[in-house]
């Protein structure tokens, strides 16, 4: 299956990333584009919309720690949305529920972003 990447700009500032498909070591390349792009247009608050994802592989993972790296060295943050079913569990496997802020929604999840800024 193929990845599908869907960006907007929340009024707010945060930028969303709805990831769709399967977020592996064939189409992980789009949202590592994705990530530097955004860090070049100093994007500092990201929310990583994981609703739509299938599948995630360890490239996704690594892909996804790397686009939270280029978060933080800007101070910013990046949280996820949405992950559930084997998304999720990979998350928890690998220990990531402690590293990313993980909401059920985009709107929890910039709410965690900006709750963070402002404490």
């Amino acid at each position: 299956m193929d990845l599908k990447l869907t960006t907007r700009t929340r009024d707010d500032g945060i930028a969303v990333v709805a990831v769709s498909g399967c977020l592996d070591v064939y189409t992980a390349g789009a949202l590592r584009g994705w990530f530097a792009q955004a860090e070049y247009d100093g994007c500092q608050r990201i929310v990583a919309d994981l609703s739509g994802c299938e599948y995630v592989d360890s490239t996704g993972l690594v892909v996804l720690v790397g686009g939270l790296k280029r978060c933080r060295a800007h101070d910013g943050q990046l949280a996820l949305a949405g992950a559930s079913g084997n998304v999720l569990r990979d998350l928890r496997i690998t220990g990531l529920v402690k590293v990313f802020a993980i909401r059920d929604t985009v709107d929890e999840a910039a709410e965690a972003l900006l709750a963070a800024c402002r404490g």
